[in-house]
């Protein structure tokens, strides 16, 4: 039976590199029977968390925008989650940062994801550079017991829009969307 994966892409540029490995995990996820959904942050509305806490009590955000409606409608019930984000100084982008802050409501809850995959693109092309992200991600399914991180793809030397087209990176996240299970 299938799994509904929800894939996040955090970039905020036209053509990103990290939107076209989001782009070929989910080819892979399809043809190996899966539901995919994916849902770029673009355009969309998302403050920051205000560290209030009143979701822990409520079981939902204060602050009613895209985000709110991202956590609550998509998050919380997909079986698979998949984060895309560029590198930006060794880092996962603020989208992304931002977007986890704000699925604190999360927490405790009765979430149905288990695997949680990281998709990275960046300039420079060495194990470290997207190593902070993971461990960013880590740091957030620790919260979460029976979720843990499932896989990542990096794609480095991704200069340009669209430089990720020839990497081997891109057969990488196809076949990896490929093994879901």
């Amino acid at each position: 039976m299938g799994k509904n994966i929800l894939i996040l892409s955090t970039s905020q540029r036209t053509g990103s590199n990290s939107d076209a490995l989001a782009e070929e995990f989910a080819k892979g996820a399809r043809e190996a029977g899966h539901t995919v959904e994916k849902i770029s942050l673009m355009g969309k509305e998302i403050q920051f968390c205000r560290g209030c806490l009143a979701c822990q009590e409520t079981n939902r955000c204060v602050i009613h925008d895209d985000a709110d409606k991202i956590v609550q409608e998509k998050m919380r019930s997909a079986d698979v989650l998949v984060f895309a984000t560029p590198i930006y100084y060794y880092e996962m982008c603020g989208q992304m940062k931002t977007l986890l802050d704000r699925a604190n409501p999360l927490y405790g809850s009765d979430y149905a994801f288990r695997d949680v995959y990281l998709i990275a693109a960046a300039a420079e092309d060495s194990d470290e550079v997207w190593a902070r992200a993971a461990s960013g991600l880590e740091g957030w399914i620790a919260c979460f017991p029976k979720a843990h991180l499932s896989g990542v793809i990096f794609g480095g030397n991704a200069t340009a829009v669209n430089t990720i087209q020839n990497s081997p990176a891109m057969k990488r996240a196809f076949e990896m969307g490929k093994t879901v299970k």
